[in-house]
């Protein structure tokens, strides 16, 4: 299975069994204390274009957007923000939000073919959420919680994708417009948190052969040397089906990288040798540390 997303400008990416891993770069939110949430609140643009270039000069091949914090008017700034990232860059955007009316005037910019995240099981938000993604065509990041939260058991996390999935096939929406996101949680606050994870892909991998999606910086929350722990549970579920991964590049890009090299996704490692080499040719870039 293969979906394809768009940029405003018409650049394609796709994301399936026979294209490398892709990086959808994160760090367009406005969570923490930091420019970027002030860039919103304030309407000054330069530091989201900033980082936006930033990003996709270490490597993101789709930009994530969230907008949705406390305090920040939603329907205002996901189109704001998202037209400032869209004046710099040309990546296809995946945009993070759960309200149809932000969601809606976004997609008026036209944003080319970008992914929506995410639809979960709650009815409430189930059917908005379809029903834009029907209209506009876009892809979409289908999550494994519901209204009780995320389940503790892989078996339960498969369920809500049917159920889901049975909605999304009545309205129909192709297939292979879903990604699937089987939700990881802090490894500090339950143990079998990443196992369940990839148990939960491995079976979604299996029955439907959806492509697999995934934050993994939750994985490590509660945990000294982060990085460390984000690096070898992404190697981890590569192994288990990720197509596609939610990191901050500029520090998570080479990790990717070498862990398909050790998958066999990179034959004779040759993707993963020419982007160091171009990582060389920057004097100022680093090879990432755990930190």
């Amino acid at each position: 299975m293969e979906t394809r997303v768009v940029s405003t400008h018409g650049r394609e990416v796709f994301i399936g069994e026979n294209h490398p891993v892709t990086v959808i770069g994160e760090r367009i939110h406005p969570f923490g204390k930091g420019p970027l949430k002030e860039a919103m609140r304030t309407g000054e643009m330069d530091p989201i274009r900033t980082e936006a270039q930033k990003q996709v000069e270490a490597g993101a091949h789709i930009l994530m957007i969230s907008t949705a914090a406390f305090g920040l008017d939603e329907t205002q700034i996901l189109p704001r923000v998202t037209q400032a990232v869209m004046e710099v860059v040309d990546v296809p955007l995946c945009l993070e939000s759960r309200n149809p009316a932000a969601l809606e005037k976004t997609l008026r910019l036209g944003c080319g073919r970008p992914i929506i995240s995410s639809v979960n099981g709650e009815k409430a938000v189930m059917d908005p959420l379809l029903s834009l993604v029907k209209v506009h065509e876009t892809a979409l990041i289908l999550l494994t919680s519901d209204d009780l939260g995320v389940p503790s058991q892989a078996e339960k996390r498969v369920e809500i994708v049917a159920r889901i999935l049975d909605r999304s096939d009545r309205m129909g929406i192709p297939r292979d417009s879903l990604l699937i996101d089987c939700v990881a949680e802090s490894c500090a606050v339950n143990p079998l948190a990443a196992k369940t994870t990839l148990t939960a892909m491995q079976r979604v991998k299996a029955q439907w052969g959806f492509n697999l999606v995934l934050g993994a910086s939750n994985v490590s929350f509660g945990l000294p040397f982060r990085e460390v722990i984000n690096a070898v549970f992404l190697s981890l579920a590569i192994h288990h089906g990720l197509n596609a991964a939610i990191v901050n590049t500029r520090s998570m890009k080479l990790y990717l990288m070498a862990a398909e090299v050790l998958s066999g996704k990179d034959p004779q490692a040759r993707r993963y040798t020419a982007y160091c080499r171009t990582l060389l040719k920057n004097r100022s870039a680093k090879t990432p540390e755990p930190s």
